[in-house]
């Protein structure tokens, strides 16, 4: 059976590509990458011929494209998982869609004011009032899953939700962003992945710059 392909961006900004990407990675699932850089003059053409909506990621599987992050992970959940991405038990499993949905579709201004840059790191940063109530918030969600779930992860084992997370936590870090203790210890995990490490030392070999992503203090 022919291998899946993940169709990415570049791995210093692209915070959706990561998440089907880790997901992939950490469950072992054999995939071939292509990577698109953005914003760039060749995107327009590799886009139009791997990629439906002119966005990444998307993953093929024979002549399937599945968009969308989330639509993404969901699929391969289903499709190489047997389920797996998310636990088995049916109230933890649905706080941790919630958890994802809200990911999904909200935290604008975190994602506007604290764009995804794994090459770089900050001190001194001070997110504003509105980015702060995302991050707040965050926080609040985390807090609330890990001690539903008992830990080490979200949902009690790696899933979707950290997949999903595991982004936010790279921002945090990225930006000095302060957290609790647990929080922290969370965020370092993450971090620590041998998979995640392995993004963050392709991302640091791109020679593409996004400028609209590099944020000056």
């Amino acid at each position: 059976m022919a291998k899946p392909v993940l169709v990415i961006g570049n791995k210093n900004y692209s915070s959706w590509s990561l998440c089907p990407w880790l997901l992939l990675k950490q469950f072992g699932i054999d995939f071939e990458e292509i990577r698109i850089p953005l914003f760039t003059e060749q995107m327009p053409q590799l886009m139009s011929e791997h990629t439906p909506c002119n966005k990444v990621p998307v993953i093929k599987d024979g002549d399937l494209a599945v968009w969308d992050s989330l639509a993404v992970c969901e699929y391969i959940n289903l499709r190489f998982l047997d389920g797996k991405g998310w636990p088995e038990d049916l109230q933890l499993m649905s706080l941790g869609r919630a958890a994802v949905a809200e990911m999904h579709s909200g935290f604008l201004v975190l994602r506007h004011e604290l764009p995804m840059n794994v090459r770089r790191s900050y001190t001194g940063f001070k997110a504003s009032e509105n980015a702060q109530k995302d991050i707040d918030r965050i926080i609040a969600l985390w807090q609330q899953l890990l001690e539903r779930s008992g830990g080490p992860w979200l949902l009690g084992e790696f899933s979707i939700a950290d997949a999903f997370y595991a982004p936010v936590a790279s921002r945090f870090n990225t930006y000095g962003i302060e957290l609790p203790e647990n929080l922290q210890a969370y965020v370092d995990q993450v971090l620590a992945l041998e998979t995640y490490q392995e993004w963050l030392r392709d991302a640091r070999a791109e020679k593409e710059v996004i400028p609209e992503e590099e944020v000056e203090l």
